[in-house]
């Protein structure tokens, strides 16, 4: 059962209200940005030592900024009035350092905003702080030499990663919405390890301008919300595109479901995979043509994956004040990528039959769904200081089913599918065609209504 919701930013349970109705209330009157800010930050205050997911806290910032917006006066326009929101610290913020988990980045303050925390603010955010990352957003952990961020479902495992510390954040209800980007799975990993729903948009859908070269062009900004409609107020304003926060009908739908893993290591754990089949099942239920199908995804796709994987971190290091001051793990990672760049890579010849045999499966459905993990969420560990092999093993066993889809550069999301019996949550993955971020949006909206999940993880609540 989803939680009641309260009539006001500061009253009713601890969960709060979502974004939709936090904007709603400070558009209307009937509560402030100042009022949201400081609840923020007293939730902050209180569970943020436990869980890490914090980088940078902007408590007076913030403070003065969501004045600001009280004091606007188009507020009553604002998709976002008053939202208190956290930035994954890989991106320009300005006036704050830009650590992207790294003790050999620059800590001067940053002069000015990315595109997109330009886009949150005048949609009326108000950026609550900066969230914490693996060193230069590598792996599917979160942890650096700047300290340990754990999952609010269980302390003892990763939120996932890179974009682990947006994910803690929001599944703790310390902010109804962060900011998270996605180079190898790094929004969907972390939405499924916290209970969360979360897009990977496709490729020119919100701007990326990330790193040396954004992974060429396999990184993406996106949104971590515990709402589908959440998710899809806060990708509108990255995307500059307001019909995205409506939210439609999904229609009758041709679904493929797939429970195989793109780089088959080992048996997909049976809790993952069944997941899937519900959600597939919960479907044809409700209408939509459901197959199991499993997309032809071949051996060149983990290559090309894995190069630009380890070229775009070569590229990432060379944007660093110092780079001895890499950890081990990332330095060896940027050295490979360095050879495979002086040997003239990465080429675009094996995204392009990849996307041409993606393009031929999609031409019998409109969506794919896959459990968005192998495994449950790997434990909760100093992965930093642990050897590269290992943190390539780890990442690439427990979330193989990301990557493929930023290979192709084609929109993909992750979403609540019920907990597994351990007690930490289960995901699914919904992947469509360039363009269908509305339909994925509509599909899991859908699903959101038939199988309902808690916003936030149990002690939060």
């Amino acid at each position: 059962m989803t939680a009641r919701q309260p009539s006001g930013p500061t009253s009713g349970p601890p969960s709060g209200p979502t974004a939709v109705q936090l904007a709603g209330q400070v558009r209307a009157g009937r509560g402030t940005a100042r009022a949201a800010t400081e609840r923020a930050l007293a939730r902050i205050e209180r569970h943020d030592a436990r869980l890490g997911a914090f980088q940078v806290v902007r408590a007076a910032a913030a403070l003065r900024e969501a004045d600001a917006v009280d004091a606007r006066p188009d507020r009553a326009g604002l998709p976002l009035a008053g939202v208190p929101i956290a930035v994954k610290d890989n991106v320009p913020v300005a006036g704050e350092p830009m650590r992207a988990g790294s003790a050999g980045s620059d800590p001067t303050p940053q002069a000015a905003d990315h595109e997109i925390v330009r886009r949150l603010r005048a949609a009326g955010a108000v950026v609550v702080g900066l969230t914490r990352v693996p060193e230069l957003c590598v792996f599917a952990a979160t942890d650096s030499g700047f300290g340990l961020t754990r999952n609010p479902w269980n302390r003892g495992r990763t939120p996932g990663g890179s974009s682990g510390g947006s994910a803690a954040a929001v599944a703790a209800g310390l902010v109804p919405l962060a900011h998270g980007n996605d180079g190898m799975g790094s929004i969907r990993i972390p939405a499924a390890c916290c209970g969360l729903v979360g897009i990977k948009p496709g490729l020119g859908v919100v701007p990326a301008g990330l790193g040396g070269d954004s992974w060429f062009d396999m990184a993406e900004n996106g949104p971590l919300a515990t709402t589908v409609a959440d998710c899809a107020l806060m990708l509108s304003v990255l995307a500059d595109r307001p019909s995205l926060a409506r939210v439609a009908d999904a229609g009758t739908l041709r679904i493929a479901v797939s429970t195989r893993a793109p780089m088959p290591l080992d048996p997909v754990d049976r809790d993952w995979a069944s997941a899937a089949r519900a959600s597939a099942a919960v479907l044809r239920e409700a209408g939509h043509s459901v197959v199991d199908a499993d997309p032809p995804y071949g051996q060149v796709l983990s290559t090309s994956g894995l190069v630009r994987w380890l070229a775009g971190t070569a590229l990432d290091a060379r944007t660093l004040a110092d780079r001895s001051k890499l950890a081990a793990r990332t330095r060896r990672h940027a050295a490979a990528g360095a050879l495979l760049l002086r040997a003239g890579l990465p080429r675009p010849r094996g995204p392009q039959r990849w996307r041409e045999r993606a393009e031929r499966f999609f031409a019998q459905y409109d969506v794919l769904i896959t459990p968005t993990l192998a495994h449950p969420p790997i434990a909760a560990r100093l992965w930093s200081e642990r050897g590269w092999l290992a943190n390539l093993w780890a990442s690439s066993r427990y979330a193989p089913f990301a990557a493929p889809w930023n290979v192709a550069g084609w929109p993909a999301m992750a979403l609540p599918a019920g907990v597994a019996p351990g007690g930490l949550p289960l995901s699914v993955q919904l992947v469509g065609r360039p363009g269908s971020e509305a339909t994925l949006l509509a599909l899991a909206a859908q699903l959101e209504q038939l199988r309902p999940w808690p916003r936030l993880a149990p002690d939060y609540r």
